[in-house]
């Protein structure tokens, strides 16, 4: 049910991209979504360079999953304070800019035989409740451009985002109403941000669900938000998972963890949750 559809964000094991695809051969995991490579964004890429992803991927017995973009983390109006997060090598740029980011990303996607980019919802705002109609009008433009190619945009629950969290996602997937624009559901972001993934979080993304992130988060009594290795954080996994087969979820798991042990490595970090995770579904007998 899980380990079948299993992945990994190739920079959260390397950022050495023929290191982290060796790895996740050896782990046997089935595929992988790319983000960064060689330390360069997917979405600069030419065309030369992602065709040596494609061969790169595939000679391993590996197929891509998604691009995961960071297509829309842009500020709707520069002029407006808002929140800020990890862009991944990209330049603070406009809206009409990541318009045209996302054309290149299709491409780009055509090229490596995938129909899935990961999205997000725009810098967040200090009400974001108050622009939701403005980011359903862009994301639904988005929506029909990528449809028009055959391709599925997956919204990210991200707190810089206003799509921060699963009821804002959901919210605006729904208002989008397009089957080219789903959730992609991170339980681990929703606990990071401080809001509970379970039931509440699940619940309010389920119905438009494609695609899920797996990492575990907790928040310290400090006050300071920590990606940790699943099994760690406060994600019930177990509880999420038994859901998603409940509920009929036939998509994929890719592992996103955020996390390097002290004096470690993001490879170790990535190792630490795929052992947790493999051990927690054994004992639970859900596979």
């Amino acid at each position: 049910m899980v380990l079948n559809r299993l992945g990994v964000l190739t920079d959260e094991v390397s950022a050495n991209f023929t290191e982290a695809l060796d790895w996740i051969a050896e782990q046997k995991l089935v595929h992988v979504e790319v983000r960064m490579v060689d330390g360069k964004n997917v979405s600069q890429l030419s065309d030369e360079q992602v065709a040596t992803v494609k061969e790169e991927v595939e000679k391993r017995g590996l197929f891509v999953s998604a691009i995961a973009s960071p297509l829309f983390k842009c500020a709707l109006d520069p002029a407006r304070p808002v929140a800020s997060g990890d862009t991944f090598g990209q330049q603070e740029e406009t809206v009409e800019a990541h318009f045209a980011k996302l054309d290149r990303a299709i491409e780009i996607c055509r090229l490596l035989g995938t129909d899935k980019i990961r999205i997000f919802s725009f810098w967040r705002e200090e009400e974001p409740a108050r622009y939701e109609l403005e980011i359903v009008d862009h994301l639904r433009k988005a929506a029909e451009i990528a449809g028009k190619a055959g391709i599925m945009l997956l919204l990210e629950n991200e707190p810089a985002c206003n799509g921060g969290f699963a009821s804002e996602v959901g919210s605006i997937v729904a208002k989008v109403n397009s089957p080219s624009l789903k959730v992609l559901w991170d339980p681990g972001n929703e606990e990071y941000g401080g809001r509970p993934s379970f039931p509440e979080g699940y619940n309010a993304v389920k119905d438009g669900l494609a695609h899920v992130h797996l990492k575990d988060a907790y928040i310290t009594p400090e006050g300071q938000s920590k990606c940790v290795p699943i099994g760690s954080g406060k994600v019930p996994f177990l509880e999420q998972f038994r859901a998603l087969q409940r509920d009929g979820y036939d998509g994929l798991f890719t592992i996103e963890t955020h996390y390097v042990p002290e004096g470690g490595t993001a490879k170790d970090g990535t190792a630490m949750t795929l052992a947790a995770l493999k051990k927690l579904l054994k004992e639970a007998g859900i596979d």
